[in-house]
Order: structure tokens, then C-alpha cells, then sequence
């Protein structure tokens, strides 16, 4: 596959292939590190401007995820009929307003934990298609070739406005409070869409394709299902995500609350999800190098959920260190398995599948996510802080188990 000959896409020839990945980059990183402030002031906007109880913090996290339980099927095929350019745009849009409207209401005297609810919600739903439309973007731009180490550079970005973001939001919430914070991540959401609106327009293939959304929605399913490598990926990413997403919904709240952590040091924990995720980008390549993409995934998947029992030896500000070296061993884990995943996805999926395949993976994978926030917090409200979170970080060791009893379990490689 040639560099002027990407699958997927036909890109304008007064744009080269490079400088469309540079603003691409631009928009991901910026909205991104909006996005790693919000993280940290949404759920503080509840636990103290509006005193919300534990179920209705890890609620606001699982609204944030619904999207992907109801439009991750038919999101691959709305992609391929809609101008992607001109659909992210409008999903960055959507989601200056909904955050941004939380600020408005708040000045006026009128924020409520329904607005908070529904803002979540909104977002949720158009992050499902503006990362599918991304997802399908990348591999038109990048050669076949240097897919790995551009998902790995793409990765490694966002890990880092992951550890920066928390940080700098908790000093942000520290001086102007967190509702006030939450005005980064909308200004960083009309930047990404100024910042996008300067590319040439782009279509997936198959675009105009005369099948019905259904049959397209079974094709991308069948063969994610069926196939002998993303199948049992797509279990492991499903395991993954839902006990990972389980562990965010109950950091700041166990952290506040049972910890008795100040709002800072909660920034710090947060931030370490990113440290880790620099730490799996940087060796996620290596790695399956060394020891073969396969095997790559399940040593690396392996140590994250060991390394994710200590966290919950976290009871003071004291035991801290315990939450942070769980947090970045967990999360590089679960880089390096993403990267490797992602990369064999995109190169060995037909061009024509392409936004199919990543909306499959993502419903049943990413659709795990809401039901694992909202898990925690029912099992936090009857059992207690301390018990979930232990009962969630030993679940962190099913998704390598599901690995190493998958046909994964006797290759090197992927394949």
C-alpha cells in the first residue's frame, strides 16, 4: 500500500499526508488535555458544589460512557455515510455546549445534578462518533508500514495530557473551583473544531455503499467475532475496560472520602493513569519485538492487574504511593494491550470492514465501561468503599486470564 494510496480515504492533494496528521494530532492533543481536567472536575462538581452520594458520582461516569451501549453498532455505518470532517466538527461543537452550559448554569444559580447527568450524557454520545471517525482516520494517513509507532506516538500524547491534565486541573480547581475549571475543556473542544475545519474533507470506503445498515452492522460483527485473533482481543479489551472504568468511577470518591486525601493529591493519583500510559507507549514496540506481539499482550495485561492489588493498601495520605504504583502499572498494561490490538485491527481488517470492525470492538468493549462505573458504585453503596475496591482490583486479573485460555495463549504473534 503507497503512501497516495491509503485504505479507507481519498485525501486532497493540496494537503500532503503529513501536514493532515500534524493538525489531526493538534486537535487530539488539545481537546485531550480539556478533556484529562474534566475528568477530575466533573466529579468533584458533585461530591462539593452539589454533595452527591457515592452512587450518583459513578453514575455520572457510566452516563459518560452510555454512548457506546447505544450507538456503538450502527456508529461505524453513520460514519461512513456522513463527511467526516464536517460530522467531527459538529461532534466537537456538541460538546462545547454541554460542558460549557454547566458553568452558565451554575452562575445563574441553577446547576443541578440532572444538568450535570444529562451534560455527561450529551458528551458521551458524541464522543462515540467522533472517535470512531478518528479510529478510521488514522490509518488513511499513515503508511500501512508506520501504523504502529504513529498509534504508539498518538497513545503516548494522550498519555501525557492524561498526566498533566489531572495535575494542572487540581491546582485549576484549587484557585478558581471546579466549576469554573470545566471552561478549559470547552475552549479546548472549539479549538480541536477550528483546528479540524482547516482539513481536506474525508469519506471511508464504502460510503455510498447501496447495503442496508443492518447487513453492514452483521458484516463488522461476524468477522470481529469470529476471527481467530480479534475475538479473543475483543473479550480481553471487554474485561479490561470494565474493571479499569470501575476503578476510576471509585478513585476520588474512595480517595476523599475514605482516604481523607485532599483534592490535590487526587489530581497526583489521576495523573499517574497518564504516567503509566507514557511508560506503555514508550515500550509497547519493544515489547512485542522482543517477545512477540502475542505474548507481548498477555505479560503486559499479566503485571497490570498484579501490580493493581496494591492499590487498595491506600488508606491515608500517608499510604498513597500504593494508589499511584498500582495506577501506572495497571495503566501501562493496558497501553501496551491497546496499541498492540489496535495496530493489528487496522492493518488486518479489509479497508472496506474498517469502521465496522473499530465500531464492534468498541460497543462490546467500550459499551463494558458505563456498566462498570455503575457496578462499583451499587456494590461501594451496599458493601462499602474498601471492599469494592478490593473486589475491583482483583477483577483487573480476568482479562489476562480470558488470554491465557484463548487459542492467544501458544503464539508468539498475532499472526
Amino acid at each position: 500500500m503507497s503512501g497516495n494510496d491509503k485504505a479507507g480515504a481519498t485525501i486532497a492533494p493540496a494537503m500532503s499526508p503529513a501536514a493532515v496528521f500534524r493538525r489531526f494530532w493538534i486537535a487530539t492533543t488539545v481537546s485531550g488535555a480539556g478533556s484529562a481536567v474534566t475528568m477530575l472536575a466533573l466529579p468533584l462538581v458533585a461530591l462539593t458544589v452539589l454533595d452527591a452520594s457515592v452512587f450518583e458520582v459513578t453514575l455520572l461516569n457510566a452516563a459518560g460512557q452510555a454512548g457506546w451501549l447505544v450507538l456503538g453498532l450502527p456508529a461505524g455505518v453513520i460514519v461512513q455515510r456522513f463527511p467526516l470532517r464536517g460530522l467531527q466538527v459538529a461532534m466537537d461543537l456538541v460538546r462545547l455546549a454541554a460542558i460549557g452550559s454547566i458553568p452558565l448554569a451554575w452562575w445563574l444559580g441553577g446547576l443541578t445534578y440532572a444538568h450535570l447527568l444529562l451534560a455527561a450524557l450529551v458528551v458521551g454520545f458524541a464522543n462515540v462518533l467522533f472517535d470512531i471517525g478518528n479510529s478510521t482516520f488514522l490509518p488513511a494517513i499513515v503508511d500501512r508500514k508506520e501504523l504502529n509507532a504513529r498509534n504508539s506516538l498518538m497513545s503516548g500524547t494522550q498519555a501525557v495530557t492524561q498526566t498533566g491534565g489531572p495535575s494542572a486541573g487540581a491546582v485549576l480547581i484549587q484557585v478558581v473551583g471546579p466549576v469554573l475549571a470545566l471552561l478549559l475543556d470547552a475552549v479546548s473542544y472549539l479549538v480541536s473544531a477550528l483546528t479540524l475545519r482547516t482539513l481536506p474533507e474525508h469519506r471511508s470506503t464504502g460510503g455510498g455503499s447501496p447495503v442496508k445498515p443492518g447487513q453492514l452492522i452483521k458484516q463488522g460483527w461476524t468477522f470481529v467475532v469470529r476471527h481467530a485473533v480479534m475475538g479473543p482481543c475483543l473479550w480481553w479489551a471487554t474485561a479490561t475496560n470494565f474493571f479499569a472504568t470501575a476503578l476510576l468511577a471509585l478513585t476520588p470518591v474512595y480517595l476523599v472520602r475514605a482516604a481523607n486525601v485532599p483534592t490535590a493529591a487526587v489530581g497526583v493519583v489521576l495523573a499517574m493513569d497518564g504516567l503509566g500510559a507514557v511508560l506503555g507507549s514508550a515500550v509497547a514496540t519493544r515489547l512485542a519485538t522482543w517477545l512477540g506481539t502475542a505474548r507481548a499482550l498477555i505479560v503486559a495485561s499479566t503485571t497490570g492487574g498484579l501490580l493493581a492489588l496494591v492499590i487498595p493498601f491506600t488508606t491515608s495520605l500517608g499510604t498513597l504511593p500504593y494508589f499511584m504504583i498500582g495506577n501506572v502499572g495497571l495503566s501501562a498494561g493496558v497501553v501496551v494491550g491497546s496499541i498492540l490490538t489496535r495496530t493489528y485491527r487496522q492493518t488486518e481488517s479489509p479497508p472496506e470492514l474498517l469502521s465496522q470492525v473499530m465500531a464492534t470492538t468498541r460497543f462490546v468493549s467500550w459499551g463494558a465501561i458505563p456498566l462498570g462505573a455503575a457496578a462499583s458504585g451499587l456494590v461501594a453503596d451496599s458493601a462499602g468503599l474498601s471492599p469494592a475496591l478490593w473486589l475491583v482490583c482483583a477483577g483487573t486479573l480476568l482479562a489476562p486470564l480470558i488470554l491465557v485460555l484463548s487459542p492467544l495463549r501458544g503464539r508468539r504473534d498475532f499472526g
